[in-house]
């Protein structure tokens, strides 16, 4: 019960990014808990710490989300030279920058996190969050998204599926500052698989979401 729980399908929104308590490498749908200490915050007042989000600059009103320096994020590619991908892309990377400052920070409703998602998308998150909460638990460690493809559906629409790397991530005891390491398995390795939609400020916000822990797609 160490690794961090994977990003959930099984909540009304399929968890975007989001994964269910059970802090133990489990399967692919769960609604993950993590915690946080007070260490960063989203243009919240709340403090702050290292590693800044490289695209967060106040692109369209976007908050500039600050995480603290044991926990990093790398995501492959980055960007894309079609226009629209790029700019979803982009939202996704803050979106899981988001739900991890909200764990740290502690806050369901931390603004930055709300920013970016909507409807189911926001109800599942929101869950996620609380759930890390509830148990006294924060998150560290560093995380690799990799493969990110996106399809664009509409003008407005589009889905996004890519996979993580949480070998090097783990869920933490705030207390007692315990770190809950695990080895590294097959379900070290997620696929997600998001639904999001652009706003009227031309944010791509998460819709739904779906995770499969130990997906093959996604082995090393």
């Amino acid at each position: 019960m160490n690794r961090r729980p994977t990003l959930l399908a099984a909540i009304a929104l399929t968890a975007a990014a989001a994964l269910s308590l059970s802090a133990c490498g489990s399967d692919d749908s769960s609604k993950d808990n993590k915690d946080n200490d007070k260490i960063a915050g989203a243009d919240t007042g709340g403090e702050k710490s290292a590693s800044p989000s490289p695209s967060s600059e106040d692109v369209a009103g976007r908050p500039k989300i600050e995480l603290p320096s044991d926990l990093t994020h790398t995501f492959t590619p980055e960007g894309s030279s079609d226009a629209v991908k790029n700019e979803v892309l982009k939202d996704n990377a803050e979106l899981v920058r988001a739900l991890d400052a909200a764990i740290v920070a502690q806050n369901p409703r931390l603004p930055a996190l709300e920013f970016y998602t909507e409807g189911e998308g926001a109800v599942s998150a929101e869950r996620w969050v609380k759930a890390f909460s509830d148990a006294g638990w924060t998150i560290t460690g560093s995380v690799r998204y990799f493969d990110r493809q996106v399809t664009v559906n509409s003008k407005n629409t589009a889905s996004l599926s890519y996979c993580a790397d949480e070998s090097k991530a783990f869920s933490k005891v705030i207390k007692t500052e315990e770190i809950k390491k695990t080895k590294v398995t097959k379900k070290s390795y997620v696929a997600y698989g998001a639904q999001v939609e652009k706003n009227n400020e031309g944010v791509w916000e998460l819709m739904k979401i779906s995770s499969t822990r130990g997906a093959d797609r996604c082995q090393p």
